[in-house]
């Protein structure tokens, strides 16, 4: 594999930051040589000088997507910390719920809105669309709408497909679940229609400015403002605090705080789990 030098680091770390507002300092050599390290040999290029000069030269923005596909995480898998979805289940949507149905102009026909802002592959919105669907069942005068955003084009391509090989699954799903929500699709595993078909997606960058969203009443953004400045995490939660509705939930990752980030949030705790509503 292709080795990278201290001030390559710097180049691509500079050039990733300013596709994708993901931070990677000099620590992080080991990921920007095992993620990018087989581009640059497709590439033809012999060093990770010569690959970022042709990145720098070249009018093919399959090549950026490529190193965005290859530098996001991704990592994820179904009902991921449990207690976010615990939390959905048993405080969040019941207060909606409640709260929505005395304000529209048909009573108990409310609609609500959830974001997953950086849905990666699919799990966490469809693990969103299973507590729904449990909670909900088949009542049509709850409308529900959910959309997954990401940066990178082939996770969104994933879950929009829905489909996920034995691992995948096998990653934070109970058999109960696969068994109910699944169908078989060779070696794989294909969302059933009746969950795909509460979700969206859509490529987004969420260092850019949000346009046209609307406000939305749920907004999970978790694990993924840990790969920003300190600086763009302030502008990030300042930008959701604008899309979200007064009395509306975000929830972040496990070991996130929005302590010192964006005073516009105050946190509150149900059980053993945070969440935020703005102040």
């Amino acid at each position: 594999m292709v080795k990278i030098k201290p001030e390559e680091v710097k180049l691509l770390s500079s050039y990733i930051y300013k596709v994708s507002g993901i931070s990677i300092d000099a620590s992080k050599a080991y990921l920007l040589e095992t993620r990018l390290g087989k581009l640059v040999e497709e590439s033809g290029c012999r060093t990770f000088t010569e690959f970022y000069q042709k990145i720098q030269s070249s009018m093919d923005k399959h090549l950026d997507k490529k190193i965005i596909n290859a530098i996001t995480t991704n990592e994820t898998l179904f009902f991921r910390d449990t207690s976010p979805f615990d939390l959905l289940r048993h405080k969040i949507m019941p207060d909606l719920i409640d709260s929505r149905s005395g304000k529209v102009s048909q009573p108990g026909f409310p609609r609500l809105k959830i974001w997953s802002s950086a849905c990666s592959t699919g799990q966490e919105i469809y693990s969103i669309a299973i507590v729904i669907k449990e909670l909900l069942g088949n009542n049509p005068t709850h409308k529900i709408t959910l959309m997954g955003t990401d940066l990178s084009d082939a996770a969104i391509a994933q879950a929009s497909s829905g489909v996920y090989n034995q691992f995948e699954i096998e990653r934070g799903l109970a058999r109960e679940k696969l068994q109910r929500y699944f169908t078989p699709s060779g070696t794989s595993w294909k969302i059933k229609d009746e969950i795909r078909a509460m979700a969206t997606f859509k490529h987004m960058n969420l260092m850019r400015p949000f346009m046209g969203l609307g406000k939305f009443d749920i907004i999970f953004c978790r694990n993924v403002a840990i790969y920003f400045t300190l600086e763009d995490r302030k502008k990030l939660f300042n930008k959701i605090a604008d899309v979200l509705e007064p009395d509306g939930y975000l929830l972040v990752g496990s070991t996130e705080s929005l302590t010192g980030v964006c005073p516009r949030f105050i946190p509150k705790r149900h059980l053993r789990s945070i969440y935020y509503q703005l102040n």
